[in-house]
């Protein structure tokens, strides 16, 4: 795959995961509470913020889906925050079995998304795009 179609691929990633962060972990929650909502029965405040930062983090992945290179370090956070977010919680879905159902929900989402992202980053940056505007080139 050229490092065209990676942005390409990369830009179409950044949008769905996006917009799933904005609008699709609470319909999955509600559809599917075994697999995406932790301390079920009732209104939860820990549900609230995970949605209120994961909803922020999505609007920015929009933003970022414009120029992926100008937002490697969102992007990168976003991989790794997820490994780590998704390898705490599968810990603690294995722990506690009656968790378990998070394995095959949002563990293994954010599981994916770290994956699939990571995997469409670019891998060879020009010079003059690694480095901040200064108007001096490297090269």
């Amino acid at each position: 795959m050229t490092e065209a179609e990676r942005i390409k691929y990369l830009r179409i990633v950044l949008v769905l995961v996006g917009l799933t962060f904005i609008f699709g972990i609470w319909p999955l929650g509600v559809v599917w509470p075994s697999g995406w909502v932790w301390h079920e029965g009732g209104r939860s405040e820990y549900l609230e913020m995970i949605l209120g930062i994961y909803a922020t983090l999505g609007v920015f992945l929009l933003l970022a889906a414009r120029d992926p290179l100008a937002h490697r370090s969102l992007i990168w956070f976003t991989v790794w925050s997820s490994i780590v977010h998704g390898g705490i919680m599968a810990i603690q879905s294995v722990a506690n079995p009656h968790h378990i159902g998070h394995l095959f929900g949002d563990v293994a989402a954010l599981i994916v998304v770290a994956i699939v992202v990571a995997a469409l980053m670019p891998r060879q940056i020009c010079a003059t795009k690694a480095r901040p505007a200064t108007g001096l080139a490297v090269h």
